[in-house]
């Protein structure tokens, strides 16, 4: 779960973070795995909300590694071939998806940051966001 904007500046860049640049959540990750970004509001500053999937992309390295972004803040990450596609709105999406056990509380399970999908799940939405070939956007 992250802002928009934030999302658009690892898809530019190539990589991603995760649960304020801490390394555990990335460290379950391995190449060729598929990541998918919430986002439920548009800036990270800003209260306009957006509860759209904005990204989606594989995992390209083997592990995480440190990237220096201030003199006292080094956050943990990993290499992404994000793919264009078109974000999507969670809305329509929330009766058809088993991980959303709590139908009328959605948002709950996004707030958890990183989870793990079932294959039927990510389906689902990588054919509402993937709609053309793939296309590597970074």
């Amino acid at each position: 779960m992250v802002s928009k904007d934030h999302v658009l500046r690892g898809v530019k860049d190539g990589f991603m973070q995760a649960n304020h640049g801490k390394s555990t959540s990335l460290k379950k990750l391995t190449a060729g795995d598929w990541v998918i970004f919430y986002s439920p509001k548009k800036t990270y500053a800003g209260n306009e909300p957006l509860q759209a999937l904005t990204a989606i992309g594989q995992v390209k390295d083997e592990g995480p590694y440190q990237y220096k972004m201030t003199e006292d803040f080094f956050p943990y990450r990993r290499n992404v071939d994000f793919y264009q596609c078109t974000e999507t709105s969670i809305i329509p999406l929330i009766w058809k998806l088993d991980f959303i056990e709590n139908k009328k509380s959605w948002g709950y399970k996004f707030r958890f940051g990183f989870f793990e999908m079932q294959e039927h799940d990510f389906e689902i939405i990588r054919s509402e966001m993937l709609k053309d070939e793939l296309a590597i956007a970074n």
